[in-house]
């Protein structure tokens, strides 16, 4: 390679390595459109979202000062269904994140054959920094500014980063007490005592497992001596990693915010307590070695789970992974570099769309719930959540087959091919 050329693959990758999400989206959403006759003003309007709100919070802290955040919601695509996706209170929430992520959901429904389209939201805010009672203020204000943009046949949203299923009840609250009646389906990730589905916090660490486990049949691999590593033990990497060691896998790494765990002869996933339910305990468990949480992800083991942040596997790592199999627990945990590179060395990656379309399948389920005033019990949540996921599965595995592309090119196939049919077939108001 000349130094021209070199110089050339650098800043490609330099520019990759700092693609917005929304960015990212737009070059998956290329990537299957080149896999398919679309018609390329569908693809162009694709690129956009339809709508992107903010709104001005204001908030008084409980020390009596008053303090305004930003609020904001991206709606994506609608086509199939009412908008739909998390509100995540963080610091560096943005538009643009907000317009990436709402399009990552748009894919995600489609790639379920759910008819909802995708939305993403949130407060520029930190969470740790709130009270419980300043949260709850934030929360119902931020309902009653989005109050003309949802409903339950609009747009539904649901917990993400920073926000839990109390969060959802305070905005279902608040949003039905200013429209004087009770609509448990303006938000998904309820407690189930006001119509929440049981099986919604473990639903997409259990697809994840789920499709990791398919993956590994499909690979003529035995689960029984597939090594396992999770980064993020929590919300969905732990419910993951604990069905695979129930199923047979040895789950050999875990970790949380503050560093890693191993144990080469695998670890007992239910003795160690998850990040949610005690911040610290993995990183503070007495196992026999303690990595940092950038070793985990260069471990020698079959299947790495990445389920904790995005753009964590990027140029500078993916050479140094040695799994053989990645499967996204998180939204965007691999950059687009990253994904060219583990192409290239034959490491399959099972996209985040598919992986961990757990959560919004369940939401699906707790909406219907909601329409219908009846709830399911929890074995009947699951039976729902195994076939939704097989029959997503088989879909992206045919054009796997069929196509000889990767999995998330074949994931987006998928999506793209339901999504720009039902463009083409609703047409264009005039």
């Amino acid at each position: 390679m000349t130094a021209a050329a070199s110089s050339e693959t650098e800043a490609t990758d330099e520019a990759e390595e700092q693609e917005s999400a929304v960015e990212t989206a737009r070059r998956q959403l290329e990537r299957a459109a080149a896999h398919l006759d679309v018609d390329a003003g569908v693809i162009d309007r694709l690129k956009h979202p339809d709508k992107v709100h903010q709104v001005s919070i204001p908030l008084k802290r409980d020390d009596g000062s008053l303090e305004v955040f930003t609020g904001y919601r991206a709606q994506h695509d609608s086509v199939r269904g009412p908008f739909k996706g998390g509100l995540r209170y963080h610091p560096e929430v943005s538009a643009e994140e907000c317009v990436g992520l709402s399009m990552w959901m748009t894919w995600k429904c489609a790639v379920m054959d759910i008819p909802f389209g995708g939305g993403k939201g949130g407060v520029v805010v930190n969470p740790k920094e709130l009270s419980e009672t300043e949260k709850e203020r934030l929360t119902r204000r931020f309902a009653e500014e989005l109050r003309e943009f949802v409903g339950p046949m609009k747009d539904i949203p649901a917990p993400d980063m920073g926000t839990d299923p109390q969060t959802m009840a305070w905005f279902m609250d608040a949003y039905s007490m200013q429209e004087g009646e009770t609509h448990p389906g303006v938000v998904t990730g309820k407690p189930p005592v006001i119509g929440g589905s049981y099986g919604r916090e473990e639903a997409p660490g259990r697809s994840v497992a789920i499709i990791a486990r398919q993956a590994i049949e499909y690979y003529d691999w035995d689960l029984s001596e597939t090594t396992v590593a999770v980064q993020g033990f929590g919300s969905v990497g732990a419910p993951a990693a604990r069905l695979l060691d129930q199923w047979g896998a040895t789950v050999v790494a875990v970790s949380d915010v503050n560093g890693a765990i191993y144990d080469p002869d695998g670890l007992d996933t239910d003795d160690v307590q998850d990040h949610d339910e005690r911040p610290g305990m993995v990183s503070g468990y007495d196992a026999p070695q303690k990595l940092e949480n950038a070793e985990l992800l260069e471990l020698d083991v079959d299947v790495l789970i990445p389920a904790a942040i995005g753009n964590v596997l990027t140029v500078d790592n993916a050479n140094d992974v040695q799994a053989r199999m990645i499967v996204e627990g998180a939204n965007g945990p691999t950059t687009t570099a990253a994904d060219a590179i583990f192409e290239e060395r034959g490491v399959h990656v099972l996209p985040d769309i598919l992986a961990n379309a757990g959560g919004v399948t369940v939401s699906y389920f707790e909406w219907l719930q909601d329409i219908n005033r009846r709830q399911w019990s929890l074995d009947r949540v699951h039976e729902e959540l195994e076939s939704e996921m097989l029959k997503a599965w088989d879909a992206v595995r045919r054009e796997v087959d069929d196509r000889d592309v990767t999995w998330r090119d074949a994931a987006y196939v998928v999506a793209l091919e339901r999504v720009s049919e039902a463009h083409e077939i609703r047409g264009v108001w005039p």
